[in-house]
């Protein structure tokens, strides 16, 4: 039996410490439309996120690095193809975003390449994919 497609896309929650600051982050570096809703770049099956003032700056809190992991991701975007994260990985460093992680290639997987940003709280973007496979 086929089952219906009920769900359309998702949006993660993030609380920020400075709503109007991580509204023009996610405008300006990231590309972003930003609303009072929404934050979201290539509509809402892209990178969709909804911002949320915290009510206090210890409710910020971005994920800690899973086991044997360096970095924590907060946000894991999967890209089209090796070109649009090259694109990606320019606009957002020529826009002056921090990186958390840079551009690598992971040859038994995939392969897969990915890089990682992070926002003004500390939350970790990646974006990666396969090279359009």
């Amino acid at each position: 039996m086929e089952h219906k497609r009920q769900i359309h896309s998702s949006l993660k929650v993030l609380l920020v410490s400075d709503l109007e600051k991580s509204r023009n982050f996610y405008s300006d570096v990231l590309g972003c439309e930003v609303t009072d809703w929404w934050a979201i770049r290539d509509g809402f099956s892209g990178l969709a996120i909804k911002l949320l003032q915290a009510s206090e700056p210890k409710d910020v809190r971005p994920n800690p690095p899973a086991a044997s992991e360096k970095q924590g991701f907060d946000l894991y975007c999967y890209v089209e193809d090796w070109n649009s994260l090259d694109e990606l990985y320019h606009e957002f460093k020529e826009k002056g975003a921090q990186m958390a992680i840079e551009p690598w290639v992971d040859e038994n997987n995939g392969p897969w390449k990915e890089f990682a940003i992070k926002d003004p709280d500390g939350y970790c973007i990646a974006f990666g994919g396969t090279d359009g496979f």
